[in-house]
């Protein structure tokens, strides 16, 4: 899933520890939000959603669809305000490579969504439902189940599930741990031969 380069979506700051939009952000969305709003219901229903994500990302008509069953927890038609914000924000977080962090830092809103039927419990089928959204991939997932599975009734409840966005941030940070340390020695080795090239000029 991509933010389509040029639409009001690029322009929008999510600060990279909290993975939330600065106070400017938000007013700025709440009046994009309120220009969408076309029939001053103080929701957007189904169409209005399809076009806005249509025209702001690169995802298809069923993967909009199943973004609007997923916000549209109370079956009420249409999204309201904060399930909207709460979208830009999963959003931004995907383009920005902050999925393990949002996830971590936003579980129970998260958990919630993830849980369609109020059940209280995430099944397989509801992730992979929604992993284009998250960037899950589907060996990861089924491992994921395997590991953090711990009542083994195949589903995470909220406890399983708080665990599993714990490792999700710490998988993520060792990987940042990694590209620093790459870049160091590229870094190093760029140093190096430059050095060694001149030295060789000078004899």
């Amino acid at each position: 899933m991509k933010v389509k380069q040029g639409s009001f979506l690029w322009y929008l700051y999510l600060d990279k520890i909290y993975c939330l939009l600065s106070v400017r952000n938000v007013k700025a969305l709440l009046e994009y939000f309120q220009v969408l709003d076309v029939h001053r219901m103080q929701g957007l229903n189904d169409v209005i959603f399809y076009h806005f994500l249509h025209h702001v990302t690169d995802l298809n008509k069923s993967q909009i669809m199943i973004v609007f069953d997923m916000l549209d927890w109370d079956a009420i038609g249409q999204i309201g305000f904060e399930e909207f914000y709460m979208l830009i924000c999963v959003l931004l977080s995907h383009e920005n490579h902050l999925e393990e962090r949002f996830i971590y830092r936003h579980s129970r809103p998260v958990f919630e969504l993830l849980d369609r039927d109020g059940e209280l419990r995430v099944g397989l089928s509801q992730f992979e439902a929604f992993r284009f959204l998250f960037n899950f991939r589907n060996q990861e997932m089924k491992q994921i189940f395997k590991n953090f599975d711990v009542t083994g009734d195949e589903r995470l409840n909220y406890k399983e599930f708080r665990l599993f966005t714990i490792f999700c941030l710490d998988k993520h940070q060792e990987r940042q741990k990694l590209e620093r340390n790459k870049y160091v020695l590229l870094k190093q080795k760029t140093l190096f031969e430059r050095w060694r090239e001149e030295h060789r000029m000078k004899k």
